[in-house]
């Protein structure tokens, strides 16, 4: 593994931190809930969903988190303000964690970092997300509901290359001034099916060059296949698995790893990669993970 030549930011966002050098902390993993086609969600506009299964996936997932020392993230997804307020008020209510407001469209994303705001939130809530499109009215909206942190999308299908994705980031960087991001996290975007590895060695240049927290839902490129309806549960999970990996390899610090549905496969081949890089910086780079609650300590016992 390889120790960053500069400042890796950290950032503590109600609890969980995320950044860092290689094998120093675990990767926060971010399940997504309320998603499109989510078998929880009874009505999508009006937020109605079945809340006993709701619950009973969250413990599931919470108890992943503290086996194996991944801290987590909720991505709340939602297709109208109505529903997205509703699974905010219902995710703070039944969990302490950190949760991303991922509306369908920036009108949806809006009113719920504005309810978010209003009702003392701000401070467990990261926008998702900020790209090169955000009109005015979006970025008045954020810095307004006083949420710090926000997750930055480097979208740039004009040229999806590394240097193409850094460029995007530059203008991002701007963007989340303007809107008083204090704790940007940084998603270099998959695009394409094989976009995995170009995005870990994007991760890797992020944290190279501006030593921010940097990670990806790198199971999207395994979504995008063909062949995806065809998989068999198993080949998808070792799939989506592979993926996930990857970025972790080359640095990443935090894991939107999809449906939480999907948490043990996830959790499972998440915090043993962070194991074994964590484990090489420790001999390697003589630089030891900051707490025995790592998934080396925690996967090993040792």
């Amino acid at each position: 593994m390889f120790r960053f030549p500069i400042e890796q930011k950290v950032w503590d966002i109600f609890g969980v931190k995320v950044g860092g050098q290689p094998g120093t902390r675990p990767a926060v993993m971010i399940g997504s809930i309320f998603y499109e086609g989510c078998p929880l969600v009874e009505d999508e506009k009006r937020g109605v969903f079945n809340r006993e299964k709701a619950v009973e996936l969250l413990v599931k997932e919470e108890e992943l988190s503290e086996f194996t020392g991944n801290p987590r993230m909720i991505d709340i997804v939602g297709s109208t303000s109505e529903a997205l307020i509703k699974y905010i008020d219902f995710i703070s209510e039944v969990t302490e964690s950190p949760f991303l407001i991922d509306g369908a469209t920036a009108d949806v994303r809006i009113e719920a970092a504005e309810y978010a705001g209003e009702v003392g939130l701000a401070d467990r809530a990261i926008y998702n997300s900020i790209s090169l499109h955000c009109k005015e009215e979006e970025i008045e909206a954020i810095r307004n509901s006083g949420i710090e942190s926000a997750i930055l999308l480097c979208y740039n299908p004009t040229r999806p290359t590394v240097e193409g994705r850094l460029e995007s980031l530059e203008m991002l960087l701007k963007i989340a001034e303007k809107a008083e991001i204090k704790k940007p996290l940084v998603d270099p975007c998959i695009l394409d099916l094989p976009d995995p590895g170009m995005v870990a060695k994007t991760v890797y240049r992020v944290k190279d060059r501006y030593g921010l927290p940097s990670g990806c839902g790198a199971h999207n490129a395994v979504d995008q296949w063909r062949q995806r309806k065809k998989m068999d549960s198993r080949t998808y999970a070792i799939a989506s698995a592979i993926a996930s990996v990857f970025p972790l390899i080359m640095g990443a610090d935090f894991v939107l790893y999809g449906p939480v549905e999907n948490a043990v496969d996830m959790y499972t081949a998440c915090s043993l990669a962070n194991a074994y890089v964590a484990y090489s910086m420790k001999v390697d780079e003589n630089l030891p993970p900051e707490s025995r609650e790592h998934p080396l300590y925690r996967i090993f016992r040792t």
